[in-house]
């Protein structure tokens, strides 16, 4: 189940983080087909003797794949970069093998070979496109992977756009190739992003609040529905708590909780490197001079003390790439459990169908409906 074959070898790969009962293999027929192509399988071989970039490889089944060409990975996600070294430590590949970038990272100075797994984020593709493109040359092998269902006349258009004339390949086992000839004759523009705009004068906890929002976080354009509802229901923090805004996105609902509580300490945490950039210039924007707060990139809450936290807020996302999953919002509430002090809180908002509150009680022996509509509701969980 975890054996990917190729020309280059077998790779045994997985996700990161590694769960025996977890039947999503780290790989999919894009990879697949990417590798067999590089490969010459189905034609030429690709000549990968230059600098060759990864952007946006999910579990870095491809470049662990290539390590002996020693490939630059470029991931908007901190679980892609440890399932990455995961993956390579079990290959035996020297630590250095491969070069792990954030999408936040200056690229390498030339690309001869640009390797690009399609995003399910259009605006991530089209952000970073426009980083790399003053980084390629007219000899720069730029070819795409994604499934069918990823790849539309949208994303052609913005290959072709931003970096010169594109064409697809057949489709096999539902993946299809982008191919992309880029033209140094194309002027060059900036990314528009990131993207500001203004809470609804609606929402009661902060009206009117300037929100900046980088390239592919969740509803980076607007203010999203669940999040509008959870900030009208948000629980009153006072005095020096020690509050967490959990995938925090864009940061705003920590940002109002400070706005409210000036005292409180505020931790944004996020494995998106785009949203963690996002929810620090919405702080920053908005928050006065003596508000505290950090920003971290990580894995939910592993990395903090147990029972050194007060309050958790948390819109736990249930999908992980194209899969719906609840994988991802279970770690994240045990995650709270374990770093909530005694009587302190986990809040959430979620679709009603989802069922959060059996979970909930499960992990914390209780659960209370704070606020609900017809599709979402706010949970509040305790630690005993």
């Amino acid at each position: 189940m975890n054996r990917l074959t190729t020309s280059w070898g077998d790779f045994t790969l997985t996700r990161f983080p590694e769960d025996p009962r977890d039947p999503l293999r780290a790989w999919d027929a894009a990879d697949e087909y990417l590798l067999r192509h590089l490969a010459g399988i189905d034609a030429g071989a690709v000549d990968l003797s230059g600098t060759v970039a990864v952007l946006g490889d999910r579990w870095g089944a491809v470049v662990t794949v290539l390590a002996g060409h020693r490939p630059v990975q470029i991931t908007d996600s901190y679980l892609t970069q440890q399932a990455t070294r995961a993956n390579l430590a079990r290959r035996g590949a020297d630590a250095d093998a491969v070069r792990l970038l954030t999408t936040r990272d200056a690229p390498p100075e030339r690309i001869d070979v640009l390797l690009v797994r399609v995003p399910k984020s259009l605006a991530l593709l089209e952000d970073q496109l426009h980083r790399l493109a003053p980084h390629v040359h007219a000899g720069t092998v730029v070819v795409g992977a994604g499934m069918v269902k990823e790849i539309h006349t949208s994303t052609l258009k913005l290959f072709e756009k931003i970096l010169g004339p594109t064409r697809t390949s057949l489709a096999v086992k539902k993946a299809r190739l982008v191919f992309c000839t880029p033209d140094p004759q194309l002027a060059r523009v900036p990314s528009p992003w990131p993207r500001r705009y203004e809470l609804p004068a609606d929402v009661v906890a902060a009206p009117g609040l300037p929100v900046t929002n980088h390239a592919g976080i969740f509803c980076a354009e607007r203010l999203d529905i669940g999040t509008r509802f959870f900030l009208n229901h948000l629980p009153r923090s006072r005095g020096p708590e020690r509050v967490v805004d959990l995938g925090c996105g864009n940061g705003v609902v920590g940002t109002a909780v400070s706005l409210a509580n000036p005292e409180a300490e505020l931790l944004f945490l996020d494995e998106s490197y785009q949203a963690v950039a996002s929810a620090e210039a919405t702080f920053r924007a908005n928050a006065g001079p003596d508000t505290k707060a950090q920003f971290l990139v990580g894995d939910g809450l592993s990395g903090l003390p147990a029972g050194t936290v007060d309050l958790v807020l948390n819109n736990p996302p249930f999908h992980t790439h194209q899969a719906t999953t609840d994988a991802t919002a279970w770690r994240m509430f045990a995650g709270a459990r374990d770093a909530l002090r005694p009587g302190g809180e986990l809040w959430i908002i979620g679709n009603r169908h989802l069922g959060y509150h059996v979970k909930l009680r499960r992990l914390f022996g209780n659960c209370e409906v704070v606020a609900s509509d017809p599709k979402f509701v706010v949970l509040r969980a305790v630690r005993n």
